[in-house]
């Protein structure tokens, strides 16, 4: 009855801070009050000071994990009202889903070798770039670590929400459509959000990249594995 009593505490007061996250991030939109940065710091420091096991945490707390998987499906809403905008960027998106999804894997795994990192978090990295329902997915045919692979996705995601307005700056791209690309295919969920609240062409181009680059790396995840590692 403890144990349930305890888990039970832990879902209420995850959605309290989470909650109480979003509402200063509205008020004042720096980089440290962003939930995805703010919420998890909280979080590890009240398991930590009230010294509540990882399993007593995340017993009842799983389901927030769940909704991940429709969080991202409700991506494809937007994307359907917009089809518009699809039918007339098709081809170079694909193409585009197609090259980031090839250079984020290479280039993470070929950074990595280069920096003697063990194999494990090698594998863990090569799926860094998409959402996290599609990189836990691809985790087990590559061969890595779903702890690690979810802790390097939500880092992907808030540098790549945080540097892409200034990187898009720097390189002069200016239309929508590139950037929501750019936001979908190197940030993910967090570079979504970040496309919508620059307007909706871009958050609807950054939500389809998103899905498809983690259908695409889901799919090639067992080729990956076998011609990175020659398994």
């Amino acid at each position: 009855m403890r144990d349930f009593a305890i888990s039970l505490l832990c879902v209420v007061v995850t959605i309290c801070i989470y909650y109480l996250n979003k509402r200063l991030y509205a008020r004042w939109r720096t980089l440290l009050l962003m939930p995805l940065v703010m919420t998890p710091l909280v979080l590890v420091a009240m398991i930590v000071i009230t010294h509540i096991t990882w399993q007593d945490y995340i017993a009842d707390n799983h389901w927030l994990l769940w909704l991940l998987g429709p969080a991202t499906l409700a991506f494809a809403v937007p994307v359907y009202e917009n089809i518009e905008i699809i039918k007339r960027h098709w081809l170079s998106l694909s193409a585009g889903v197609i090259t980031a999804t090839l250079v984020s894997v290479v280039s993470s795994v070929w950074l990595a070798r280069l920096l003697m990192l063990p194999e494990s978090i090698q594998r863990s990295l090569a799926v860094r770039s998409i959402t996290t329902p599609f990189a836990l997915a691809a985790a087990k045919p590559v061969g890595g670590q779903p702890d690690l692979v979810a802790l390097f996705v939500v880092i992907t995601g808030v540098f790549g929400m945080a540097v892409g307005d200034l990187l898009f700056l720097r390189i002069a791209i200016k239309q929508g459509v590139a950037k929501g690309a750019g936001f979908g295919a190197a940030s993910h969920g967090a570079g979504t959000a970040r496309a919508y609240q620059i307007g909706q062409q871009e958050g609807v181009v950054s939500s389809l990249v998103m899905m498809l680059a983690g259908v695409v790396t889901v799919l090639l995840a067992p080729v990956i594995s076998h011609v990175m590692w020659r398994v």
